[in-house]
Protein backbone atom coordinates (compact mmCIF):
# COMPACT_ATOMS: atom_id res chain seq x y z
CA UNK A 1 0.00 0.00 0.00
CA UNK A 2 1.28 3.58 -0.90
CA UNK A 3 2.08 6.12 2.05
CA UNK A 4 2.29 9.79 1.82
CA UNK A 5 6.01 10.04 3.13
CA UNK A 6 7.65 13.57 4.74
CA UNK A 7 11.18 13.60 4.89
CA UNK A 8 12.91 16.15 5.45
CA UNK A 9 16.63 17.39 4.45
CA UNK A 10 16.17 15.90 0.86
CA UNK A 11 17.92 18.00 -0.89
CA UNK A 12 21.43 16.21 -0.80
CA UNK A 13 22.69 12.60 -0.16
CA UNK A 14 20.79 10.09 1.23
CA UNK A 15 17.91 12.15 1.61
CA UNK A 16 17.46 13.41 -1.88
CA UNK A 17 17.91 9.51 -3.32
CA UNK A 18 15.67 8.20 -0.45
CA UNK A 19 12.89 10.89 -1.85
CA UNK A 20 13.44 9.95 -5.62
CA UNK A 21 13.75 6.06 -4.55
CA UNK A 22 10.58 6.42 -2.25
CA UNK A 23 8.64 8.29 -5.35
CA UNK A 24 9.85 5.86 -7.35
CA UNK A 25 7.74 2.93 -6.00
CA UNK A 26 5.01 4.81 -6.05
CA UNK A 27 4.37 6.56 -3.00
CA UNK A 28 3.52 10.28 -2.56
CA UNK A 29 6.69 12.11 -1.47
CA UNK A 30 7.06 15.66 0.74
CA UNK A 31 10.42 16.61 0.20
CA UNK A 32 11.40 19.95 1.58
CA UNK A 33 15.05 20.92 1.05
CA UNK A 34 17.46 23.73 2.74
CA UNK A 35 18.36 25.76 0.60
CA UNK A 36 15.97 27.53 -2.70
CA UNK A 37 18.81 26.39 -5.19
CA UNK A 38 17.94 23.01 -3.91
CA UNK A 39 14.31 23.37 -4.72
CA UNK A 40 15.36 23.54 -8.22
CA UNK A 41 17.82 21.20 -8.33
CA UNK A 42 15.68 18.40 -6.69
CA UNK A 43 13.12 19.06 -9.04
CA UNK A 44 15.34 18.61 -12.30
CA UNK A 45 16.31 15.23 -10.72
CA UNK A 46 12.77 14.18 -10.38
CA UNK A 47 11.94 15.20 -13.68
CA UNK A 48 15.13 13.22 -15.65
CA UNK A 49 14.17 10.03 -13.04
CA UNK A 50 10.06 9.96 -14.30
CA UNK A 51 9.00 10.75 -11.01
CA UNK A 52 6.65 12.69 -9.19
CA UNK A 53 7.31 14.50 -5.53
CA UNK A 54 6.73 17.59 -3.95
CA UNK A 55 9.51 19.85 -2.97
CA UNK A 56 10.08 23.35 -1.32
CA UNK A 57 12.69 25.49 0.65
CA UNK A 58 12.46 24.35 4.57
CA UNK A 59 15.15 25.55 7.02
CA UNK A 60 14.30 23.60 10.28
CA UNK A 61 15.62 26.54 11.49
CA UNK A 62 13.49 28.73 10.40
CA UNK A 63 10.51 29.18 12.39
CA UNK A 64 8.06 30.23 9.28
CA UNK A 65 9.52 27.74 7.03
CA UNK A 66 8.81 24.91 9.79
CA UNK A 67 5.20 26.38 9.63
CA UNK A 68 4.81 24.71 6.38
CA UNK A 69 4.81 21.46 7.87
CA UNK A 70 1.41 22.07 9.05
CA UNK A 71 -0.16 22.44 5.63
CA UNK A 72 0.72 18.54 4.91
CA UNK A 73 -1.32 15.59 5.83
CA UNK A 74 0.77 12.30 5.70
CA UNK A 75 1.82 8.89 7.15
CA UNK A 76 5.38 9.13 7.79
CA UNK A 77 7.89 11.34 8.78
CA UNK A 78 11.13 10.98 8.57
CA UNK A 79 13.36 13.69 10.38
CA UNK A 80 16.64 13.45 8.19
CA UNK A 81 17.69 17.04 7.85
CA UNK A 82 21.55 17.36 9.65
CA UNK A 83 24.78 18.79 9.82
CA UNK A 84 28.27 17.38 10.55
CA UNK A 85 31.31 18.62 12.06
CA UNK A 86 34.47 17.31 13.29
CA UNK A 87 36.97 18.28 15.81
CA UNK A 88 38.19 17.43 19.40
CA UNK A 89 36.02 17.78 21.96
CA UNK A 90 38.38 19.15 24.42
CA UNK A 91 39.05 22.48 22.22
CA UNK A 92 35.79 22.77 19.36
CA UNK A 93 34.27 26.34 19.26
CA UNK A 94 31.45 25.82 21.39
CA UNK A 95 29.57 28.02 19.09
CA UNK A 96 29.89 25.27 16.51
CA UNK A 97 28.96 22.53 18.86
CA UNK A 98 26.15 24.11 19.90
CA UNK A 99 25.11 24.72 16.38
CA UNK A 100 25.28 21.06 16.06
CA UNK A 101 22.68 20.66 18.57
CA UNK A 102 20.71 23.16 17.35
CA UNK A 103 19.97 21.41 13.99
CA UNK A 104 20.58 17.80 14.69
CA UNK A 105 18.69 17.64 18.29
CA UNK A 106 16.62 20.80 19.03
CA UNK A 107 14.80 21.49 15.97
CA UNK A 108 15.09 17.47 14.73
CA UNK A 109 12.95 16.91 18.11
CA UNK A 110 10.30 20.37 17.11
CA UNK A 111 10.01 18.49 13.47
CA UNK A 112 8.79 15.26 15.10
CA UNK A 113 6.60 17.31 17.66
CA UNK A 114 4.66 18.80 14.77
CA UNK A 115 4.27 15.24 13.29
CA UNK A 116 3.23 13.83 16.06
CA UNK A 117 0.57 15.90 17.07
CA UNK A 118 -1.02 15.27 13.34
CA UNK A 119 -0.65 11.70 14.12
CA UNK A 120 -1.83 11.60 17.42
CA UNK A 121 -5.35 13.51 16.22
CA UNK A 122 -5.40 10.72 13.79
CA UNK A 123 -4.72 7.80 15.69
CA UNK A 124 -1.60 6.49 13.49
CA UNK A 125 1.51 7.12 12.33
CA UNK A 126 5.60 6.82 11.73
CA UNK A 127 8.01 8.76 12.95
CA UNK A 128 11.76 7.71 12.07
CA UNK A 129 15.17 9.17 13.08
CA UNK A 130 17.88 9.37 10.67
CA UNK A 131 20.55 8.24 13.32
CA UNK A 132 24.12 6.94 12.55
CA UNK A 133 26.35 3.99 13.38
CA UNK A 134 27.60 7.48 15.86
CA UNK A 135 24.57 6.93 17.55
CA UNK A 136 25.95 4.38 19.26
CA UNK A 137 30.04 4.08 18.61
CA UNK A 138 32.15 6.86 19.18
CA UNK A 139 35.18 7.89 17.27
CA UNK A 140 38.05 10.38 17.84
CA UNK A 141 37.76 14.11 16.09
CA UNK A 142 33.72 12.91 15.49
CA UNK A 143 32.79 13.82 18.72
CA UNK A 144 30.61 16.89 18.15
CA UNK A 145 28.34 15.22 15.49
CA UNK A 146 28.20 11.90 17.44
CA UNK A 147 26.93 13.31 20.47
CA UNK A 148 24.15 14.87 18.61
CA UNK A 149 23.51 11.47 17.54
CA UNK A 150 23.43 9.44 21.17
CA UNK A 151 21.57 12.45 22.01
CA UNK A 152 18.55 10.83 19.04
CA UNK A 153 18.73 7.69 20.07
CA UNK A 154 17.54 8.37 23.71
CA UNK A 155 14.86 10.62 22.31
CA UNK A 156 13.90 8.01 19.73
CA UNK A 157 14.12 5.12 22.80
CA UNK A 158 11.92 7.51 24.78
CA UNK A 159 9.17 8.87 22.25
CA UNK A 160 8.46 5.09 21.24
CA UNK A 161 7.43 4.21 25.09
CA UNK A 162 5.39 7.70 24.74
CA UNK A 163 3.86 7.68 21.90
CA UNK A 164 2.87 3.73 21.79
CA UNK A 165 -0.45 4.26 23.57
CA UNK A 166 -1.63 6.74 20.95
CA UNK A 167 -0.68 4.57 18.44
CA UNK A 168 2.12 6.26 16.89
CA UNK A 169 5.26 4.47 16.16
CA UNK A 170 9.10 5.70 16.38
CA UNK A 171 12.32 4.36 14.98
CA UNK A 172 15.67 4.87 14.15
CA UNK A 173 17.71 4.31 10.77
CA UNK A 174 20.94 3.90 11.51
CA UNK A 175 23.67 3.92 8.33
CA UNK A 176 27.31 3.18 8.02
CA UNK A 177 29.93 5.79 6.40
CA UNK A 178 28.57 6.20 2.69
CA UNK A 179 30.21 8.33 0.46
CA UNK A 180 27.63 11.00 -0.16
CA UNK A 181 30.16 13.71 0.79
CA UNK A 182 28.56 14.36 4.24
CA UNK A 183 31.29 13.27 6.20
CA UNK A 184 34.30 14.53 4.47
CA UNK A 185 32.80 17.93 4.43
CA UNK A 186 32.58 17.00 8.32
CA UNK A 187 36.81 16.09 8.11
CA UNK A 188 37.29 19.41 6.21
CA UNK A 189 35.53 21.81 8.76
CA UNK A 190 37.36 21.45 11.51
CA UNK A 191 40.35 22.44 9.95
CA UNK A 192 38.73 26.02 9.91
CA UNK A 193 39.23 26.91 13.25
CA UNK A 194 42.00 24.58 14.04
CA UNK A 195 45.32 26.06 14.70
CA UNK A 196 48.35 23.87 16.06
CA UNK A 197 49.88 26.84 17.67
CA UNK A 198 46.98 27.61 19.87
CA UNK A 199 45.45 23.74 20.07
CA UNK A 200 46.65 20.93 21.75
CA UNK A 201 44.99 18.14 19.42
CA UNK A 202 47.69 17.00 17.28
CA UNK A 203 47.06 17.87 13.56
CA UNK A 204 48.48 14.27 12.63
CA UNK A 205 46.17 12.78 14.64
CA UNK A 206 43.28 13.86 13.00
CA UNK A 207 44.83 13.71 9.55
CA UNK A 208 44.93 9.58 10.35
CA UNK A 209 41.93 9.53 11.36
CA UNK A 210 40.76 11.21 8.16
CA UNK A 211 41.94 8.22 6.24
CA UNK A 212 39.52 6.35 7.41
CA UNK A 213 37.02 8.19 4.83
CA UNK A 214 39.04 6.45 2.19
CA UNK A 215 36.99 3.59 2.29
CA UNK A 216 33.14 4.24 2.58
CA UNK A 217 29.98 2.18 1.00
CA UNK A 218 28.22 3.06 -1.84
CA UNK A 219 25.29 5.26 -1.40
CA UNK A 220 22.93 3.74 -3.30
CA UNK A 221 22.97 0.45 -1.08
CA UNK A 222 21.77 2.46 2.08
CA UNK A 223 19.11 4.54 -0.20
CA UNK A 224 17.85 0.93 -1.42
CA UNK A 225 17.79 -0.45 2.15
CA UNK A 226 16.06 3.00 3.46
CA UNK A 227 13.50 2.89 0.50
CA UNK A 228 12.61 -0.75 1.38
CA UNK A 229 12.35 0.39 5.36
CA UNK A 230 10.63 3.41 5.63
CA UNK A 231 7.11 2.37 4.08
CA UNK A 232 6.56 -1.00 5.80
CA UNK A 233 4.46 -0.96 8.50
CA UNK A 234 6.54 -3.28 10.76
CA UNK A 235 10.18 -3.68 11.10
CA UNK A 236 12.74 -3.04 13.88
CA UNK A 237 12.96 -0.14 16.04
CA UNK A 238 16.42 0.18 14.99
CA UNK A 239 17.88 -0.85 11.63
CA UNK A 240 21.55 -0.40 10.81
CA UNK A 241 23.53 -0.76 7.51
CA UNK A 242 25.73 -2.24 6.66
CA UNK A 243 25.02 -5.69 8.36
CA UNK A 244 28.96 -4.79 9.37
CA UNK A 245 28.35 -1.85 10.72
CA UNK A 246 25.56 -2.78 12.78
CA UNK A 247 28.13 -5.77 14.47
CA UNK A 248 30.32 -2.97 15.18
CA UNK A 249 27.53 -0.85 16.61
CA UNK A 250 26.75 -3.83 18.72
CA UNK A 251 30.29 -4.71 19.87
CA UNK A 252 31.13 -0.90 20.90
CA UNK A 253 28.22 -1.22 23.46
CA UNK A 254 29.07 -4.48 24.76
CA UNK A 255 32.88 -3.58 24.79
CA UNK A 256 31.92 -0.52 27.39
CA UNK A 257 30.09 -2.76 29.95
CA UNK A 258 34.12 -4.42 30.41
CA UNK A 259 36.08 -1.86 29.91
CA UNK A 260 38.64 -0.02 33.00
CA UNK A 261 40.16 3.44 33.10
Amino acid sequence: MNKTIFITGAGSGLGKGTALGLAAKGHKVIAPVETAPQVTSLRESAASAGVELTTFKMDIKNPQDLAQMLEYDFDIFVANAAVNEGGALGEVPMANFRELFEVNVFQTLETAQIAARQFVEKGQGKIIFLSSMAGIMSTPYVGPYTATKHAIEAIAKTLRKEMAEFGVQVATINPGAFATGFNDRSAEAKWKWFDEKIHFTRPEDMKEMEKGLEDQFDPQDMIDKMVEIIPQDSHKFRTAYPEETEQQMKDEEAKHWELEI
